[in-house]
């Protein structure tokens, strides 16, 4: 009804941007944009007497919310300089401008931007959280902490930076004072699925798995996502209790079945379970549309092992081996994997070769050093074996099975 009232647009356009429906916002505050330009074109006199900040607070507003919705991080960057050059000191600018140069690595420059939306924006809790965020990424955890401190002093009830504290102290080391801060998120926001979540995974850490899977579930009451059901399936593979973990994750993949990680996870209980030719058919679906998925070939290795088909797992060892992964201790669990199908083959001395490769990447390989012990004992190399047997001994002093294969060299050496 107002179609030149630049208030009218402006406020139009901030409706539909928090009803997410941003390419008619963006249209609006398009709109509100020239009213003001106009306005402010013929508003000299006017404009001659009060600041640009004064007398169109909007205007820069305006600038950083189209910053905003812009996919362009050119364009938005333009927006924000804009909506700066018209008024120094809005918070919200500053702030987002910083964000889109800490995505660049332009990191001193943000840290500035960052401290100024702070500055003038004091009850921002969300500057406080990016800010101490990239400062401990910088590894400047002192900052950090205070950073953090302050916030939660000027922001008492921002749910958001307790949460990220929590995360902060987790990482810094002292999960106790992080449980205090997760608790608080809760207390603040009870629909606050990730601090549960994240409570949960420190419970995990902590070995207190009753409690994890206690805030875990509590988490799916509050957001039944796959993002809730993936730790709690994890918590339930990695102590044993494979059917409820299989539930889970047929749950999860079933909310996401596009997500990589879950359908890995699901085809790992599925082969656990024994159920090997589903784990088979959904592992190998997973490589036909990502050819380099290097822990798809290493699942499949482990359930051709388990179908005791020895050479197709180790065609897929090698084809993980071929995607050169930089990690070299997954180069030297994959060279391990490789000398255990030889070995089903009996190609002792290809075996061999591989062990001698994995203990070379990672020279703490127990197993490997015991394998290669096993090998050398086999072909009648007692010297070499007992050699082999007492390096891995030297990581496992516990080992029962070191123990029994060095007494059985004894015997037959006397």
């Amino acid at each position: 009804t107002l179609p030149h009232n630049a208030k009218v647009h402006y406020n139009y356009a901030n409706f539909l941007k928090d009803q997410g429906r941003n390419k008619e916002a963006i249209y609006h505050y398009r709109t509100a944009l020239k009213v003001f330009t106009f306005f402010q074109k013929t508003s000299l006199r006017l404009f001659v007497l009060l600041s640009p900040q004064m007398l169109y607070p909007r205007h820069a507003s305006a600038l950083n919310n189209l910053g905003t919705l812009t996919k362009d991080t050119a364009e938005a960057k333009m927006y924000y300089q804009r909506a700066l050059q018209l008024h120094p000191q809005h918070n919200r600018a500053l702030f987002n401008l910083g964000n889109l140069l800490k995505s660049q690595e332009k990191t001193e420059e943000a840290i500035v931007l960052l401290k100024e939306s702070i500055k003038y924006g004091p009850d921002f809790a969300d500057a406080y959280s990016s800010l101490a965020s990239l400062l401990a990424e910088q590894e400047r955890f002192k900052e950090a902490e205070d950073i953090y401190q302050a916030g939660i002093k000027n922001c008492p009830d921002s749910s958001d930076l307790h949460n990220n504290y929590a995360v902060f102290l987790v990482d810094s080391g002292s999960p106790e004072k992080a449980v205090a801060h997760y608790q608080q998120a809760i207390q603040l926001s009870p629909s606050h699925h990730v601090a549960v979540v994240n409570l949960g995974r420190l419970y995990r850490s902590l070995g207190e798995n009753s409690m994890a899977e206690e805030w875990y579930k509590r988490a799916l009451k509050v957001a039944r996502t796959a993002e809730v059901l993936s730790p709690l399936g994890a918590l339930y593979y990695n102590t044993g209790r494979h059917k409820e973990a299989l539930e889970v994750y047929r749950e999860a993949v079933s909310l996401q079945p596009s997500q990589r990680d879950l359908r890995l996870a699901l085809a790992q209980v599925l082969a656990v379970m024994g159920q090997t030719k589903e784990a088979e058919k959904m592992t190998s679906r997973i490589v036909s549309e990502e050819p380099r998925c290097l822990e798809c070939y290493r699942l499949l290795s482990a359930i051709y092992s388990k179908q005791e088909h020895h050479e197709k797992a180790l065609e897929a060892v090698d084809k993980a081996l071929q995607l050169k992964p930089r990690d070299p201790k997954v180069i030297s669990e994959l060279f391990f994997t490789k000398g255990n199908q030889l070995r089903e083959q009996n190609l002792l001395d290809k075996a061999f070769e591989s062990y001698e490769a994995a203990v070379t990447l990672d020279p703490d390989q127990a197993q490997a050093w015991m394998n290669m012990g096993g090998i050398r004992h086999i072909q009648g190399n007692y010297v070499s074996a007992r050699a082999y047997y007492e390096r891995a001994l030297r990581l496992v002093p516990d080992s029962k099975l070191l123990k029994e294969n060095l007494a059985k060299l004894d015997r037959l050496e006397r």
